[in-house]
């Protein structure tokens, strides 16, 4: 521990019916590059059927808290009030941290002026390197393109987020399952007069998706976080049509990503993310069509990684 009998780093993560997933990310945060003392990991479910008190209890000095509002978000406003390290770290439940990752963000901290929170590089974990599924490769280009997030729309995705606890606690809560809180505490922290910062070398890993199904869910309920906060906007509907036509031109605009991404090689794969590309799109232009007649409510976490 710390000269103040407490860690420098609180590492939060929300969790819900993932207990496997759960057990690998825990053992990626226990092999850290920088001393185990000078960081706490706490992990919030989120009402799993099974709770993972097993799968906690493998790793010394892990807590475990509940939180009964449904959605990540307030599974991590739970661990905010509970962390007692100066630094906030979020991680979803089914990433890997890179061996560095939390000494990475401690390093940056040290440069960077108060008032800044940090981004940092999700990549797309696979569990065979050296051959793509088609979703994988798709993924591994679009899955989470978090330096276009951070130095070009202004937020992080909460997978890799961190932050001084004296700054995230003048920035409100995170909202619950019917938004996206990442977009939207991220509107909110640069309201407040936060700036973000994208740091390459805060490496986590993600699950590619296992299916084009599995695409699918994720998108669906992204769409309807995207509607949801659409609707605070006048004229809504009009916007919300054009942005749908705009979703379904978009690959023919987006297929120089593919050609020019660095993350994949070979002709192969980058025909197979083209092709997914086009398939969910074209999904997701007829679904953000779809609720304008109606809207859906929001399910997290279906027992898949989605």
């Amino acid at each position: 521990m710390t000269e103040l009998n407490r860690p420098v780093v609180s590492v939060i993560i929300p969790h819900l019916n993932q207990a496997e997933m759960l057990n690998v990310c825990l053992g990626t945060l226990c092999a850290q590059s920088i001393d185990r003392s000078l960081y706490e990991i706490i992990v919030v479910d989120n009402g799993s059927k099974s709770p993972p008190a097993e799968t906690v209890a493998r790793y010394p000095g892990v807590r475990l808290l509940h939180e009964p509002q449904p959605g990540p978000g307030p599974a991590r406003n739970a661990g905010i009030r509970s962390a007692t390290g100066d630094i906030l770290m979020f991680l979803d439940a089914d990433c890997r941290a890179h061996p560095d990752w939390i000494g990475s963000a401690i390093r940056a901290f040290d440069s960077i002026p108060a008032g800044t929170i940090l981004g940092g590089d999700v990549r797309i974990w696979r569990d065979d390197p050296t051959a793509f599924t088609a979703v994988e490769a798709y993924e591994t280009v679009f899955g989470f393109r978090n330096k276009l997030y951070v130095e070009k729309q202004g937020y992080s995705v909460t997978a890799n987020l961190a932050g001084r606890r004296m700054d995230l606690q003048k920035v409100a809560p995170f909202l619950g399952i019917q938004f996206a809180e990442d977009m939207d505490w991220g509107q909110r922290a640069r309201e407040a007069g936060f700036r973000f910062h994208y740091v390459p070398e805060m490496i986590v890993f993600h699950p590619a998706r296992k299916s084009l199904r599995e695409l699918r869910i994720k998108w669906d309920r992204q769409i309807q976080h995207y509607l949801n906060m659409a609707q605070r906007e006048p004229a809504w509907k009009w916007r919300w049509l054009l942005r749908s036509v705009a979703v379904l031109g978009s690959p023919i605009i987006d297929i120089e990503i593919v050609l020019r991404s660095d993350r994949i090689a070979g002709l192969t794969p980058r025909l197979k993310a083209i092709m997914i590309l086009f398939a969910i799109r074209a999904h997701r232009a007829r679904k953000m069509a779809s609720l304008l007649r109606e809207s859906q409510a929001v399910v997290w976490n279906r027992e898949v990684g989605v």
